[in-house]
């Protein structure tokens, strides 16, 4: 199915979003931040979701999160929040949701392998909570910036590689790193989740499906045997709609 999220929707209620989304798109990727924040309104989901008839994944919250951080203090309640996120996803009866690897410090250059081994740890932790909680945890390759960690297939393959983890497979993201189809290659049926979005390579610019350079229907045809879901990471709902139309046609071409 083709869904859709919006980080910007995080700064309005949240039925507004079900009752914008509901009109075009069948499913709705909660980006779990402000008044989003899924950890605070799981109670008021389950009283309203069956007015609307979609389906619901998670993205679990990233400002201020950084399960990678020297700060044991900071690294716990990251971790902790991760768990929250997974534990109202199981009381709202959602099963997937989408984190995001940890980030190297901005001042100590030359203690990366610490921070891996540190991001490591607290996806090991999120593996086995995420199994308590019936939910599935998908760990998001990262855009070509400094910090971030997961940025190529290996580099997040070294993450997960002892761990039950899922991926989430950010087309957009792949692009400005470099060839899209070794994380295909790499990573294979251990994608359960598709982010969708255009660039140019350059950086993460969240463009409409078409308005940059990459090659979907490459890419489509290499995810041939994927049987999840597409989400359409927009900027706003007019550019998803449209982002909607053009990926329908992308994927009859390539059946």
């Amino acid at each position: 199915m083709i869904g859709m999220s919006c980080t910007q929707f995080s700064a309005d209620d949240p039925e507004n979003i079900m009752e914008m989304v509901s009109k075009d798109f069948g499913l709705w990727e909660i980006f779990s931040e402000a008044k989003n924040d899924i950890t605070k309104f799981s109670s008021r989901f389950n009283e309203i979701k069956g007015s609307y008839s979609m389906r619901y994944s998670i993205h679990a919250p990233i400002d201020n999160i950084n399960i990678a951080a020297f700060n044991d203090r900071i690294r716990e309640t990251s971790v902790d929040e991760m768990v929250r996120t997974m534990e109202h996803a199981n009381r709202m009866g959602i099963d997937k949701v989408t984190v995001h690897p940890g980030t190297y410090s901005f001042v100590l250059y030359d203690m990366k392998s610490r921070s891996k081994e540190l991001a490591g740890d607290s996806l090991k932790r999120i593996d086995k909570r995420a199994a308590e909680y019936g939910v599935t945890a998908a760990v998001e390759n990262m855009p070509s910036f400094e910090m971030m960690m997961g940025q190529t297939p290996d580099g997040l393959l070294s993450l997960i590689e002892d761990t039950e983890l899922a991926i989430c497979f950010d087309i957009g993201h792949a692009n400005t790193v470099g060839p899209i189809g070794e994380f295909i290659d790499v990573f294979g049926d251990r994608i359960v989740n598709v982010h969708i979005h255009d660039n140019m390579g350059d950086r993460d610019a969240h463009l409409t499906i078409g308005d940059g350079n990459i090659d979907f229907k490459k890419v489509l045809s290499r995810l041939k045997g994927y049987k999840g879901d597409y989400i359409i990471e927009s900027r706003n709902m007019e550019s998803a709609i449209l982002s909607k139309k053009r990926l329908e046609g992308l994927i009859r071409q390539t059946k």
